[in-house]
Order: C-alpha cells, then sequence, then structure tokens
C-alpha cells in the first residue's frame, strides 16, 4: 500500500499528494505498531507458546499454495488445535480454548491492518477524486 502511494506521489507531484503520502505513513506506522503489541499480550493470555502460532503460520504458508486461500485458514487453525490438544494432554476442550484464544489474538491483529489499508485506500480514493 504504502509502496503505491510513493509511486503516486512522485508520479503526481503535488501538495495533496504528498499530505496523502505522509497521512498514511504515519497511520501505517501506528498500526504496525498496534500490529506487533496487541496479540503479544493476548497470546500470553491465551496460554499457547509462541512455536506453536510461529509453526502454525509456516503451515498456513504452504497450506495456501496447496488449497488456495481456504488451506491457509485451515492450516493455521489446525496446526494450532493439534499442537495444543498433544501439548495440554489431549483433551478437545482445553485445545478448542486454547485454539479459540490464539484466534482470536491473530486475528485482532490482522483486522487492526486491514482497517488502517482501508483508511489508506479511502483516503487515496478522495484525493484522486478530488484532483
Amino acid at each position: 500500500m504504502l509502496g503505491a502511494l510513493l509511486w503516486w506521489a512522485t508520479s503526481v507531484h503535488s501538495g495533496l499528494t504528498w499530505g496523502v503520502l505522509a497521512g498514511a505513513t504515519g497511520l501505517l506506522a501506528v498500526a504496525q505498531v498496534v500490529v506487533w503489541l496487541l496479540p503479544n499480550r493476548r497470546i500470553r493470555d491465551s496460554g499457547v507458546t509462541w512455536r506453536t502460532i510461529m509453526n502454525a503460520g509456516g503451515v498456513a504458508v504452504a497450506g495456501f499454495f496447496l488449497l488456495p486461500v481456504l488451506g491457509g485458514v485451515l492450516g493455521f487453525v489446525g496446526t494450532i488445535y493439534g499442537t495444543e490438544r498433544v501439548r495440554l494432554g489431549g483433551g478437545h476442550r482445553t485445545a478448542w480454548a486454547a485454539t479459540r484464544g490464539a484466534m482470536r489474538a491473530v486475528g485482532g491483529s490482522v483486522l487492526v491492518e486491514l482497517m488502517a489499508c482501508l483508511l489508506v485506500a479511502g483516503a487515496w480514493i478522495a484525493a484522486v477524486v478530488a484532483g
């Protein structure tokens, strides 16, 4: 998103484009700080280890390529659930509770990033329309 705005600002060369770029840079920087701070506390509270989250992320990337889009989600959730079920002693209820906690933590950070990108896209479209 930021790269596209930078290209646009350097192509058009107006005060509006540079203002949108500066505002978008600030908003996306704040969003990145929130994305890095938000899941740390929530994941710690859920009891899921960071190693499990990293493994689930790797499986999600592989799953995304094996079964586009759906495989990423299934790989992430399935890996967390399976790992927590083994780690916590085989109980479905506790493993599913840990999986839900991890999904809330990661999902919250994804929603923050999505909202920031949507706000930047809206500002960009408004600036293009305004001329």
